[in-house]
């Protein structure tokens, strides 16, 4: 099972895909949201390229474990990219996978004008990872 990470902000979107077999989780692109939103070519050519089988969409709660306004607008964007894409779509949550992102790309010596971009893809890679473990840990 293939499974896609997005992880929607207001200005990019950052990509992860699973493997074939849903074990392991590589950060993949960043685009802008208004392409994944409008379905754009870019966005069509990863699905067709990678063929998933779910959309797993990061979720921001708060440090309560709550949704708030910004989980709402997260969660609406996501609905109207899996209702465009026809593919089911999971929610898994995001707390802290950013700052997990800036932490990982600053050991590899990124400046953070050289992050910029990066830490989208490497954040959607880091909560798809924790969902596909724990999909197998089920």
């Amino acid at each position: 099972m293939v499974a896609l990470g997005l992880d929607i902000g207001e200005v990019r979107i950052g990509i992860a895909v699973s493997d074939a077999s849903g074990s392991v989780a590589m950060p993949l692109k960043v685009l802008p949201a208004q392409e994944v939103l409008a379905h754009a070519r870019s966005f069509r050519m990863i699905l067709e390229d990678h063929e998933p089988d779910v959309l797993v969409c990061g979720l921001p709660e708060t440090l309560a474990g709550e949704e708030g306004p910004q989980a709402e607008r997260v969660r609406a964007a996501a609905e109207r990219i899996a209702a465009a894409s026809g593919i089911p779509l999971e929610f898994c949550d995001e707390r802290l996978s950013s700052r997990e992102a800036k932490r990982i790309l600053r050991a590899q010596g990124l400046t953070e004008r050289a992050m910029r971009g990066k830490v989208d893809m490497v954040a959607a890679s880091l909560f798809l990872q924790a969902w596909l473990d724990a999909r197998r840990s089920v």
